[in-house]
C-alpha cells in the first residue's frame, strides 16, 4: 500500500508542478490554490508512505516520479523542446528509480 500512495504523491507533485507553471507566479488565483492544495496533498502521501518505506527510497521515488512527470507535460503540454538529451536524462532517472525500488525491502 505504501508504494501505491507513493505514486500517487509523485502524480500530485507533478499536477502542483504544472499548476504553478500556470499561476504565473501565484498573480492566478485557481492555479495557485490547485499548486497549494496538491503540494499539501503530495506531501502528506509522502509522509505517510515514509512510515514504512526508507526515506532514501521514498524521496527518491517522489521526486523522479515528479521530475519525469514534470518533463512529459512540459513537452506534452507546454510544447518544450524533446531532445535526445532531454530523453536521455529521462531515461537515466527512470532507471534509477527501478534500481532504487529493486534494491529496497519489499512492503
Amino acid at each position: 500500500m505504501a508504494w501505491i500512495v507513493l505514486f500517487v504523491a509523485g502524480l500530485l507533485e507533478v499536477v502542483w508542478a504544472y499548476a504553478m507553471k500556470l499561476s504565473e507566479g501565484f498573480t492566478r488565483p485557481v492555479p495557485s490554490i490547485v499548486t497549494v492544495v496538491t503540494m499539501i496533498a503530495s506531501f502528506a502521501l509522502l509522509s505517510w508512505s515514509m512510515k514504512t518505506l526508507p526515506l532514501g527510497t521514498a524521496y527518491t521515488i517522489w521526486t523522479g516520479i515528479g521530475a519525469v512527470g514534470a518533463f512529459v507535460v512540459g513537452v506534452a503540454v507546454l510544447g518544450e523542446a524533446l531532445t535526445f538529451w532531454r530523453v536521455l536524462a529521462a531515461v537515466l532517472i527512470v532507471s534509477g528509480l527501478v534500481m532504487m525500488k529493486l534494491a529496497s525491502p519489499a512492503h
